[in-house]
């Protein structure tokens, strides 16, 4: 299981990458072990705002669905539409190609409040 120290993490299984004032997010390499092979990502809130730890969007797995959450409030201003012909991009690569949105956010000390990679693993491993 990779756990990159260069990102930082959710309880709720996301990761999180700081390009200046934009953040982009997936889930993490825990996540899609968990949920198995990855058939569908839906993101329909593209353009709008929304609040930390509000539903961004879900991911389907062959099993269940599960709902992806903000880690951060801000707008939401792309979806990787890659993954709308290639959804198991979440389960090879999920820190890379396997992105799922990129949010403007509103509020930079929230990103005090999210987990370091060695938290995060904690959790996992806990």
């Amino acid at each position: 299981m990779k756990i990159p120290k260069d990102l930082k993490y959710t309880n709720d299984h996301e990761w999180v990458r700081i390009e200046g004032d934009v953040a982009v997010v997936g889930i993490t390499d825990f996540a899609q072990g968990e949920l198995g092979d990855i058939v569908y990502v839906e993101v329909e809130t593209v353009d709008e705002t929304l609040d930390r730890e509000e539903v961004f969007g879900t991911v389907e797995a062959v099993k269940t669905v599960s709902d992806l959450f903000a880690p951060l409030s801000g707008e939401i201003i792309e979806f990787n539409e890659s993954l709308e012909d290639e959804p198991e991009k979440v389960n090879s690569d999920p820190y890379g190609e396997g992105w799922m949105v990129k949010i403007r956010f509103s509020d930079a000390s929230q990103i005090d409040d999210l987990l370091s990679a060695e938290e995060y693993t904690e959790i996992v491993e806990g």
